[in-house]
């Protein structure tokens, strides 16, 4: 099945995929234990930054090869690519899924660049992921607003042909400094005005019940990232501080550990959206 696929199914169902970030194979092993005890698919991202760290190949073997390992129904996905090279790079080595982020950009230069990712991504018949409207990135004001409008995503899907879009509703990626409030009124008229995947960025520390209205409302993936990174360092430092084991293999156990813990969580949160 592809993610395409994935996402139609889970829009009649009514519910959402999880979409996590690995950085290594400790992260990973993590992220994929997880959906493994839950019994769930998920989706496993790669920032551009982790495709510089680890290798696009080395990535998708990685994600691969532990899939298929912990018996895992999932797609490799590249997150918030802003090159088109790198795209392509990644569509040769087999990702399922693409996201191309010119969401800094003007409307009419978000569609053209978007449109040629997703003329691309159609010989691979491979997922495209687009941003439209303004979620703060890790360094970015969280005070300034730029929300999608419903009117311009339905024209911005008509136009890119896009299969996901990253709606502006009120999240941020990395913590929150305070509560968001997700405006799930807009989120609800833009799932009206569109027929593609709705997908919410900045999926670390928004409270439960306005995840699962999220996903009630339109939703389809929801993604996890700084939590993931921030429990494996914080629990490695407290490891790191206790002991002076070398062996890496018996200091990285218990950080793996606490993202399987972290992530189970986020799985029962989205099961939770439709257990009423």
């Amino acid at each position: 099945m592809t993610l395409q696929q994935k996402f139609k199914e889970l829009e009649d169902e009514g519910s959402a995929l999880l979409a996590t970030n690995f950085y290594n194979f400790e992260t990973i092993t993590g992220v994929l234990q997880a959906a493994s005890a839950k019994e769930v698919p998920l989706i496993l991202q790669a920032s551009p930054s982790t495709i510089n760290y680890l290798g696009a190949g080395v990535a998708a073997s990685l994600a691969r090869s532990t899939m298929e390992k912990h018996g895992v129904e999932g797609w490799l996905h590249l997150d918030h690519a802003e090159s088109y090279d790198l795209i392509k790079e990644c569509l040769d080595e087999g990702f399922d899924s693409v996201m191309i982020d010119a969401s800094e950009k003007s409307f009419d230069e978000n569609v053209a660049i978007t449109s040629r990712v997703t003329e691309l991504a159609q010989s691979y018949g491979a997922n495209v992921e687009a941003e439209l409207g303004y979620v703060a990135k890790l360094g970015q004001s969280h005070e300034r607003e730029g929300f999608t409008k419903p009117d311009e995503a339905r024209e911005f899907v008509a136009q890119t042909g896009v299969n996901a879009l990253a709606v502006a509703i009120g999240s941020a990626h990395g913590f929150y400094k305070k509560e968001p409030n997700l405006d799930l009124e807009r989120l609800e008229q833009i799932h009206r005005a569109t027929s593609c995947a709705l997908v919410l960025h900045g999926g670390s520390g928004i409270p439960d019940a306005q995840l699962q209205q999220g996903i009630r409302r339109g939703i389809r993936k929801i993604n996890v990232a700084t939590e993931i990174k921030n429990i494996f360092m914080k629990t490695l430092q407290e490891e790191l501080h206790q002991n002076t084991e070398i062996d890496l293999r018996k200091v990285f156990p218990p950080a793996t550990e606490k993202i399987n813990h972290l992530v189970q969580g986020k799985i029962a949160i989205i099961q939770g959206a439709n257990a009423d």
